[in-house]
């Protein structure tokens, strides 16, 4: 097992274990503290469980290497994982929004109580732990998956606000704002699963690295010894890496074998510089 999977394995498996504690928590609060705002939180917090679910399995699957029908491996897994990943968000965004309105259509009398109170504390502070140890972790190993993971994370913390907010108003005497805090959830979950399900159709379609990369790519190449010039930098975001396809001008009066020496020695410079490169293509043009 890769440092990769073993992270990616070991933070899943975490947050699953939080979430599953965390949502029972927050239905109970939510029922017996008398907030539809917390029970719609608890909702969104046990989709964070199936959600992470999809995550592990994408990190299990991607992990593979390359054979015979996947010559080029199985990274683009992963961001079949944030894609199913975004559309669970939805789902369970819209689902929070309906009881909402449902809710409002039909006030109820009953104010929340300072268990369901206790309960969004609670639950933003878990949750803003996760966001921030779930993402220390996708950084680490490049996964966008587990990115999407800890945005999740992210979004119920700031649900939780909302139904913070919602709690202190009908306890205040405002019963609406209760049924108010369940759509503002809806509206945020919803945003998330948008940016989410937009970045993995980015990853499907083999969109090019950012601007900036590939500036630092040039420039990295163009600095190795015996490479004249730059043709031509293509690159390619597959899953959680990155191909690139690059043209490099060396002398015409070098022999084959040194032209070919040059070009391997940058393909390992690269591969070396910048980690998230699973493969440098290179092409050898001729220059005066």
């Amino acid at each position: 097992m890769s440092r990769e999977e073993r992270i990616g394995l070991r933070v899943s498996w975490m947050t699953i274990i939080l979430n599953l504690i965390l949502s029972f928590f927050k239905f109970i609060a939510g029922f017996f503290g008398h907030s539809m705002a917390m029970i719609s939180d608890s909702i969104h917090s046990a989709s964070d469980v199936f959600s992470t679910l999809i995550v592990l399995i994408g990190l299990k699957l991607s992990a593979k290497g390359a054979d015979q029908e996947h010559p080029y491996g199985h990274e683009r897994i992963e961001s079949l994982s944030s894609l199913f990943l975004a559309i669970l968000l939805f789902a369970s965004g819209c689902f929070i929004g309906y009881k909402g309105i449902q809710s409002f259509l039909s006030p109820h009398t009953i104010f929340p109580t300072f268990l369901a109170l206790a309960a969004a504390l609670v639950s933003i502070i878990s949750k803003e732990a996760m966001f921030w140890y779930s993402r220390s972790a996708a950084l680490k190993i490049h996964s966008n998956a587990l990115m999407a993971d800890a945005w999740h994370h992210r979004s119920d913390a700031m649900s939780s606000i909302g139904s913070m907010i919602g709690i202190l108003g009908s306890m205040a005497g405002f019963t609406w704002c209760d049924s108010l805090a369940s759509f503002v959830i809806c509206i945020i979950i919803l945003k998330v699963s948008l940016d989410i399900l937009k970045d993995a159709i980015k990853e499907l379609l083999d969109t090019s690295c950012s601007r900036e990369m590939e500036f630092q790519i040039r420039m990295f190449i163009l600095s190795i010894k015996n490479v004249q010039s730059l043709d031509s930098l293509k690159t390619r975001i597959f899953g959680n890496r990155v191909y690139i396809e690059v043209e490099i001008g060396v002398l015409g009066s070098y022999s084959l074998e040194q032209a070919h020496c040059i070009a391997h020695l940058v393909h390992d410079q690269v591969e070396e510089e910048f980690p998230i490169i699973k493969h440098c293509m290179v092409h050898v043009n001729p220059t005066k």
